[in-house]
């Protein structure tokens, strides 16, 4: 049954890997019986029928707020600054502070602000002249008691701006939400943990499935998929997981210690230890060209990685694969007949990617 939803709540807002805000709509509306307003770059707006700690179990997303405001009207002059004072001052914060608090209670003592402003394009001011319109708007609204502070503050108001499109918010997550507690320990290029949720939702595991990540790293995408399948009631899912370099793996033991994955194991991901067919779901982040010593090595490695894959998935088993070098990995995928699903440009470390999901045909 749908929920019932409250629309005297205020709006929120997520900031999401760009390329990837079909998949973060996907589990808001899935998951927390969320409507989505409006999603494109890197942003997804929405409302919920409740403003709860739930809005923190968010996976695909990087950080989750309460929308103040947003336009997609900006005209890059200077003029900009005196709207986002008005902006600001027109939003009733006394009321979003208390749905604020409801899920991040006031601490004992002074409570503390901070102001963050981020801005992207070629505008006529600066970052910090936008800092200073929003503190400008927000004159008044924080007793004098409350102090500034940049690190770890009770409350921070962000300002957001993309070319002509800007949004404001209380912020409701920390950086738990996109980097994860279990993540201690990192290896080079380990893989942002937003993105491999968006992958392990895309595979759409099943209860009683084998999932293997061939090339695990520090072990990120086989925490988000016991993750996920214990927030889904705790369905059982077999989880396979190995590398062939020694220090990821001991990376992901020791990141993997309260998931329990069924095996983790060093071996070659061009020559599993795996029967035919004894895969449901493959889900995997290989090397980008650019990481390898030589980068003319990506074309073979990913024809033989893919066909071992092949062997071991089973007919009608799912493939997701996040690579950046795209025109290698689609070589590789036409000599052994997979049909494309759904295919994300996204970036990496700042680099293009993309995230594609693979079927394998029935009956081979």
């Amino acid at each position: 049954m749908p929920k019932h939803r409250d629309e005297t709540l205020p709006a929120c807002y997520a900031i999401v890997q760009r390329g990837l805000e079909e998949v973060a709509a996907d589990e808001i509306t899935r998951d927390l019986g969320g409507a989505v307003k409006k999603s494109g770059r890197g942003i997804v707006a929405f409302r919920v029928p409740r403003l709860d700690g739930d809005l923190l179990k968010l996976r695909t997303v990087e950080d989750v707020y309460l929308l103040a405001w947003g336009t997609d009207e900006l005209t890059y002059r200077a003029a900009d600054l005196d709207k986002i004072r008005q902006w600001t001052r027109k939003v009733k914060w006394d009321q979003l502070l208390q749905y604020h608090h409801s899920i991040h209670p006031k601490p004992k003592g002074k409570p503390t602000y901070w102001l963050v402003t981020q801005m992207t394009g070629e505008h006529a001011y600066r970052r910090i002249d936008a800092r200073k319109a929003l503190a400008d708007g927000l004159t008044g609204v924080f007793p004098a008691s409350w102090k500034a502070q940049e690190e770890n503050a009770s409350v921070e108001v962000w300002l957001t701006i993309h070319g002509e499109q800007a949004v404001c918010g209380l912020r409701l997550s920390d950086r738990t939400m996109r980097h994860r507690t279990y993540k201690a320990e990192h290896v080079q290029a380990s893989l942002r943990p937003s993105i491999a949720a968006a992958m392990v939702r895309l595979a759409g595991t099943g209860p009683e499935m084998v999932v293997l990540d061939p090339m695990c790293g520090a072990g990120t995408i086989l925490a988000e998929q016991v993750q996920l399948s214990r927030q889904r009631g705790g369905a059982r899912v077999t989880v396979w997981g190995g590398d062939n370099d020694l220090n990821a793996l001991r990376a992901a033991a020791a990141n993997l210690k309260r998931f329990n994955p069924d095996v983790l194991v060093h071996w070659d991901a061009k020559r599993l230890p795996l029967p035919h067919a004894s895969v449901d779901r493959i889900i995997c982040n290989p090397p980008f060209g650019r990481q390898l010593s030589s980068p003319d090595e990506i074309g073979p490695l990913y024809r033989r990685a893919i066909a071992e894959w092949d062997r071991v998935l089973k007919p009608g088993g799912r493939a997701v694969l996040l690579v950046g070098d795209p025109e290698v990995l689609l070589d590789a995928v036409r000599r052994v007949g997979w049909g494309a699903q759904k295919q994300y440009r996204v970036r990496v470390l700042g680099l293009p990617a993309m995230l594609s999901v693979w079927r394998k045909r029935e009956g081979e």
